[in-house]
């Protein structure tokens, strides 16, 4: 089994705005200014609905050769329904989280209808972000204080 660890590090800068950074790399998630952040960057459930797209993509992408598909463009719109009274506290009962996530692939290809089909359900299996977010992971929690 090669199991790789990936790592984050996310630190609260002002208000709600927050600093991401993974490997030398540093993005900024915030909050629109009407639910109290500065907008200076796409809210974390944005975050999530942009890296499942990416993952989606890149899968594609990596793929499309091997299996055969001649992929001329592809892209990935994505919807994500939210109760915000779940997360807001409003209703104990409303899930805090996507309660659905619609995915459209756009995709040009010299294939047949069938053959995108398949390879598109090749893809949806084979994205880590994907798998994830249906067969969640063993969360282990552990608080430092100072």
């Amino acid at each position: 089994m090669a199991v790789e660890l990936t790592k984050a590090e996310v630190t609260l800068e002002s208000g709600l705005k927050v600093s991401c950074k993974s490997r030398g790399f540093e993005i900024t998630l915030d909050e629109p200014e009407a639910d109290g952040g500065t907008n200076t960057g796409m809210n974390p459930v944005e975050a999530l609905l942009n890296s499942l797209g990416a993952c989606l993509t890149i899968v594609a992408k990596s793929f499309a050769r091997v299996k055969k598909i001649n992929l001329k463009s592809f892209k990935v719109d994505l919807e994500g329904e939210l109760d915000s009274d779940g997360y807001l506290g409003k209703n104990p009962n409303a899930k805090k989280g996507f309660s659905k996530i619609k995915t459209t692939f756009h995709v040009e290809a010299d294939n047949t209808v069938e053959e995108i089909k398949d390879f598109i359900e090749f893809v949806i299996q084979t994205c880590p972000v994907h798998d994830t977010i249906v067969n969640t992971p063993d969360f282990e929690t552990e608080i430092v204080t100072k």
